[in-house]
């Protein structure tokens, strides 16, 4: 049955260009769902942008010597380049500081909170460095995690327990930019009310069903614990003016505005089509399905702050599903562009083609745990499960109906031992692999397609065509046939992950480029005797590590 879909990936912040840790957590499996669910007949919009307001940008601006936009439009542009350049491809990639409408719908959401109550300005003490003569807003300052003791926790948010807490709760704050211990001075700030909503929210994620265990317990516990007022706005000059005439010279809190960027970016992408109101289903029919993919230091946000903005709203849906995943590491460490730790989607692209770099991130994806990547292991994997499984075995029945059968597919019969297997595990293959997507598990859906590789390598070996062709032409043929019908499916099933190679394999069939009407059909016979095959040669070859 047809659905309709919204789906997004957290927005990058506009200050750096994606590695691989990025891309392996959110950016690749959102691509993958958003193309099993096409392939599938559904209705789908793909929405992300890049996050350009916030002390990040602001950071990087002064490290430069330059504005801020000059640092979002040099960095989106960089970030665009390089999603499409690994095959990720987004309805509309757009940025909260650019977005028409975007600022106006931010101030709509903090009016509405503000006016039903939910939001209130309180005095507060917040650092001050008296060496930059200003406030440390978030990451301008760090310090020890008041929760884990975890070193380097930054002012808003610890990267080691994913928790947020107010920023003087920090053990030996300094200040980023000068090093300087700050002192803390009063100033007004808006808080949002989080406590308001949590039986509301707790009564939501309980009626969740099929979330990944660490997105639904992490939000849950939160709730045990009791949610605190959170400070919405910040002494800053760049980002969403906050609406009020008494709150001059302070701004929306990155992670107030950022969110709302899924909505307006939406509306941007259908006022662009032509249909200005085009966008509503996608974010207020309670029949569509909203979808966030991220990684786990954005659960908080995800999955209590930004649902608590939308109920304090009330006229938008909330999200049907969470899919964060844990960290990708870079030889056993935590990606770091400080560190130049790492590599980035440019840099390995350089070296290999895209869907070889999207099989790896897909094999080694961090669904459950961190995983790490390493350069052996990126080859390793390559030529174990591409070359010499899936490769090896599309090769070898081409090949063998290129040179036996005119590179046509044999007319054959019902006459053979292997038709009933190869049809029940084609069809095996194709529900496994629709159950695991549906539930956004894209690593064991891509093991599914390499067991039905491996497991057509072994039917293969078992009917030994090479031998029937001249003791049983007929039966031979048969199991030619059936194996071609097991190679379309892997193509078929390869698509979502590896684009351009399953586009390319699919080729070799009539009618290559069929994709619900085929997935239908998967386990019947689908090809006719005489239909003209088109090897398209060595699709995966084997790699070798590229030197320093």
């Amino acid at each position: 049955m047809t659905r309709r879909y919204l789906v997004t990936a957290a927005l990058p912040y506009a200050n750096n260009k994606p590695h691989l840790g990025h891309v392996a957590g959110v950016y690749l499996p959102a691509d993958i769902y958003v193309r099993f669910l096409r392939m599938t007949g559904n209705d789908v919009v793909f929405v992300c942008g890049s996050d350009d307001h916030g002390v990040p940008i602001t950071i990087s601006a002064e490290k430069e010597g330059c504005e801020p936009q000059e640092v979002v439009s040099r960095y989106r542009a960089a970030q665009e380049e390089g999603f499409t350049s690994l095959g990720i491809e987004f309805d509309i990639y757009s940025g909260t500081s650019t977005c028409p409408g975007h600022g106006d719908l931010s101030s709509e959401f903090f009016l509405t909170n503000l006016e039903k109550g939910n939001i209130e300005a309180r005095d507060t003490m917040q650092f001050y460095c008296q060496a930059c003569r200003r406030f440390l807003p978030d990451r301008y300052v760090e310090g020890i995690c008041p929760l884990c003791q975890a070193p380097d926790a930054r002012g808003d948010q610890c990267d080691s327990c994913g928790k947020g807490f107010e920023q003087t709760l920090l053990t030996e704050p300094r200040c980023v930019g000068c090093g300087e211990t700050p002192e803390t001075r009063n100033t007004r700030q808006w808080f949002f009310l989080l406590d308001r909503f949590e039986d509301a929210l707790r009564e939501w994620l309980e009626s969740r069903e099929g979330w990944r265990e660490n997105v639904k317990n992490f939000a849950l516990g939160l709730l045990r614990e009791g949610l605190p007022p959170r400070s919405i706005t910040r002494d800053l000059s760049w980002g969403v003016p906050v609406p009020l005439e008494e709150a001059d010279g302070k701004v929306l809190y990155v992670w107030f505005d950022a969110p709302v960027g899924y909505i307006s970016f939406t509306r941007e992408l259908f006022e662009k089509r032509g249909d200005p109101e085009g966008w509503r289903p996608y974010w207020q029919d309670e029949e569509t399905s909203l979808v966030h993919f991220l990684g786990k230091d954005n659960i908080l946000f995800h999955a209590v702050i930004w649902p608590a903005m939308l109920l304090g709203r009330g006229d938008f849906n909330l999200p049907a599903n969470i899919p964060a995943n844990e960290f990708l590491n870079f030889k056993g460490e935590k990606f770091s562009k400080s560190k130049g730790h790492g590599v980035t989607a440019e840099e390995i692209l350089a070296l290999y083609s895209p869907d070889r770099v999207r099989y790896y991130l897909t094999a080694i994806a961090p669904e459950n745990r961190d995983t790490s990547f390493t350069w052996e292991d990126f080859i390793a994997r390559n030529n174990d499960d591409l070359s010499d499984v899936v490769g090896n075995l599309c090769h070898r029945v081409f090949v063998f109906t290129d040179r036996y059968f005119d590179s046509k597919v044999p007319a054959g019969g019902e006459r053979s031992e292997h038709l009933a297997r190869i049809l029940e595990v084609i069809a095996g293959a194709r529900d496994s692999w629709r159950t695991s997507l549906e539930a956004c598990r894209i690593r064991e859906a891509v093991g599914a397609v390499v067991s039905l590789a491996r497991e057509g390598n072994r039917i293969f070996d078992a009917a030994q065509p090479w031998k029937s062709r001249k003791e049983d032409a007929e039966g031979c043929g048969t199991d030619i046939a059936s194996l071609l019908e097991l190679v379309r499916a892997v193509a078929l099933l390869l698509t979502p992950f590896l684009p351009e190679s399953g586009k390319l394999l699919r080729g070799a069939f009539p009618d290559g480029d069929g994709l619900k009407s085929d997935l239908d059909a998967l386990g019947e016979r689908t090809l006719a005797g005489g239909d003209p095959i088109a090897p398209p040669g060595i699709v995966f070859p084997r790699l070798e590590l590229a030197e320093d």
